[in-house]
């Protein structure tokens, strides 16, 4: 039953229909394995089950706040401190790229969207730096997975609502793991900058430089504390934290007088078309997933897997390798929907913190979307710099083997993803 709905899923993806029909379909072909008879009964009922919850309702309101954000001009403000922290160093256009991704990442939580924001100002600036268009576009598209990994993140909520996993656990456990893949960029980047004998930027900011570019960018640095420290202290839930953060960043916006109605509604509208495809997404991904339950596939990879139960570092390396193989051909929430819930048994038999699991996940799944053939970034990455994409595929591999050595740091040092939440949470 799994094979035949993997291979019907693969020929409806091939066949270019749209990725929520796709899963239906797999879904129907696999209760005529089970129970044709269901159908009628369990499809919708998973299907709105699946997205009727109340943790859900921050993912529409953190991709406003990073909306509102853009076209409040907050963030230029953000590249033009991390500039001046940054941009005197060689190669410093580079080091702006991923310091702006680790600015920007603590109020998105999107990687599309921050490639899209940053790319487009910062792709041309590293051209004229001495960047090959190549080397800029893969530096914006790798730097854009610190988003996901630094709170808030989709994708965590997504694994929290499926495993009853605390958000603010994890959100705190990804800011460790989100800074040490900055510094891994930043690190490919001075390779480059001196292998390429890039300029260096001779003179310092001064105090009183860093000290307006610090004020200026103020109001879009506190947005990451909102977020974080009301979870954590327990003073709002993510979804209460989404609502202020989008109250606070509009705000700001109309009080520097960046923020107007046409603004506003060209936020509320792309909110609206990137939410509306995610929970149909996620909802199709429900049918799949509760299916899958059902026909107790999760039971047996925990048998097959069962040898290795003594083994946490095994058992993590090898469901990484089938999340970053399901990544490369799936679109990334809809594999999140579907391994989540058959890895998380595997994990408690192996005696894997869920949060440790949950980061582990997350940033497998966020490899992804830099990985060919279906890396959403990349494509994104390409037509911002105006490259051949089959170009970019070319050179994309160092960036996802860099993250993939973050990922396999992470899993070797549980404590790089668990100290912070055992210190605040």
């Amino acid at each position: 039953m799994t094979l035949t709905m993997l291979a019907v899923f693969l020929v409806h993806v091939m066949l270019g229909l749209p990725l929520f029909i796709s899963l239906l379909t797999t879904a129907m072909v696999g209760f005529l394995f089970v129970d044709p008879g269901m159908i009628p009964r369990m499809v919708p009922q998973q299907f709105f089950g699946g997205i009727n919850a109340f943790s859900l309702m921050a993912i529409p309101l953190f991709i406003l706040a990073g909306n509102l954000m853009n076209a409040s001009s907050l963030t230029e403000r953000l590249m033009g401190l991390a500039r001046l922290l940054v941009g005197h160093l060689r190669g410093g256009m580079g080091h702006v790229n991923v310091v702006s991704s680790v600015f920007f990442a603590g109020v998105n939580g999107s990687a599309v969207a921050d490639t899209s924001a940053l790319g487009s100002l910062l792709v041309p600036a590293m051209r004229k730096e001495g960047y090959s268009t190549a080397f800029a576009a893969g530096l914006t598209a790798g730097s854009s997975l610190i988003g996901p990994i630094i709170p808030p993140s989709i994708f965590m909520i997504l694994y929290a609502s499926l495993t009853n996993t605390s958000v603010g656990d994890l959100f705190l456990a990804g800011v460790i793991p989100g800074l040490v893949l900055g510094m891994a960029f930043m690190a490919m980047n001075v390779w480059y900058a001196w292998r390429h004998g890039l300029a260096k930027r001779s003179t310092l900011p001064t105090l009183r430089e860093l000290g307006v570019a610090a004020v200026g960018a103020l109001p879009a640095l506190i947005a990451p504390f909102i977020i974080v420290a009301g979870i954590v202290m327990g003073f709002v839930t993510p979804t209460e934290s989404g609502a202020l953060t989008v109250l606070y960043v509009a705000l700001c916006g109309r009080l520097l007088g960046q923020l107007g109605l046409t603004e506003l509604r060209s936020a509320i509208v792309e909110t609206a078309r990137l939410t509306s495809a995610i929970f149909l997404i996620m909802a199709a991904s429900s049918v799949v997933s509760w299916l899958l339950g059902y026909a107790e596939v999760p039971e047996t990879f925990v048998a097959l897997l069962e040898p290795f139960a003594d083994q946490q570092i095994m058992v993590l390396l090898m469901l990484s390798l089938v999340t970053f193989a399901t990544g490369m051909f799936m679109e990334e929430v809809s594999a999140l929907m579907l391994l989540t819930p058959i890895f998380s048994p595997v994990a408690m038999m192996a005696g894997i913190d869920p949060v440790h699991l949950g980061i582990i996940i997350t940033l497998n799944i966020t490899i992804a979307l830099i990985t060919p053939p279906m890396g959403a970034c990349v494509f994104v990455a390409a037509a911002v710099s105006r490259l051949e994409i089959v170009s970019l595929f070319r050179t994309i591999w160092p960036f996802v083997l860099t993250a993939l050595l973050v990922l396999v740091l992470l899993i070797v040092f549980p404590p790089l993803t668990l100290w912070l939440p055992g210190v605040l949470g």
